[in-house]
């Protein structure tokens, strides 16, 4: 699994209240969900946001309340991987279960800067700032992980036969 793209950049604690506001959990429509990803944290987000964009964030990433809405808010958006020095253990578990990949890794985290460009090998368990050169190393994805991802989600996975 190979992710490349643009650094959209957070600090810590962004929690599922400003990836996905309260107000809009009435939805289940992912477009609609994508449309008001972030906007109480950064009125830019939706804006600028492009297919195979990369979040790149600080500590307790998706903490908050156990809403799929935020992952799902996230990935429909366009954000291919999110990046972070650590995640909140149900937005982690969530976030695999609809299919967005996502990587514990507090080195790039802390060191990629908004804006840059970089590519990701979640196979192999590299992270490469193209912009700076820079090369980090994370656990690579387990199997069954990368079958989840691929498919879509773990329904997605189910439904295909994966397991």
């Amino acid at each position: 699994m190979k992710y490349t793209g643009n650094i959209i950049k957070y600090g810590d604690n962004v929690d599922t209240d400003v990836i996905i506001p309260a107000r809009y959990l009435n939805t289940s429509d992912h477009s609609e969900l994508a449309s008001h990803c972030m906007e109480d944290l950064d009125k830019t987000f939706v804006s600028r946001v492009k297919q195979g964009d990369i979040i790149a964030a600080g500590m307790n990433f998706g903490c908050g309340s156990s809403r799929e809405h935020a992952p799902i808010a996230i990935k429909a958006s366009g954000v291919s991987l999110v990046i972070a020095k650590s995640f909140a253990r149900i937005f982690y578990r969530n976030a695999i279960n609809i299919g967005l990949a996502i990587v514990e890794c507090p080195a790039a985290a802390e060191e990629i800067s908004e804006g840059d460009i970089v590519e990701a090998d979640l196979d192999n368990g590299i992270i490469r700032n193209i912009t700076t050169g820079k090369e980090y190393r994370t656990a690579p994805f387990p199997e069954f992980v990368q079958n989840i991802i691929e498919n879509g989600g773990l329904m997605k996975a189910i439904e295909n036969g994966v397991f």
